[in-house]
């Protein structure tokens, strides 16, 4: 897409999920003021409510992973909830929901 940069360089925003930010207040019926980082003082804190997508991660409890010296962590599946299988012309794929 012509004129988008990342941040950082001059120009517009890139169109990329870079995190979820705390809501500070409600400016007005569409619009939201955001808690932004430091490194994102040069963009304006407030925002139209169709910019903003709701968070979908989950939590997760740093005390109970092992993070390694890294900054990773090894993700192990608790068990299959479901299981699905797509044909296409020439094979079949599997879907797992652990």
């Amino acid at each position: 897409m012509k004129g988008v940069h990342r941040f950082g360089v001059k120009g517009k925003l890139a169109p990329m999920y870079i995190g979820p930010f705390k809501i500070i207040e409600q400016c007005g019926p569409v619009a939201y003021r955001l808690e932004l980082p430091l490194h994102l003082a040069a963009v304006h804190d407030v925002f139209h409510v169709s910019q903003l997508k709701k968070c979908l991660r989950e939590v997760i409890d740093t005390s109970q992973i092992q993070i390694q010296p890294n900054l990773t962590y090894e993700e192990k599946p608790i068990k299959i909830i479901d299981q699905k299988q797509r044909s296409t012309r020439r094979r079949t794929i599997n879907f797992y929901k652990l």
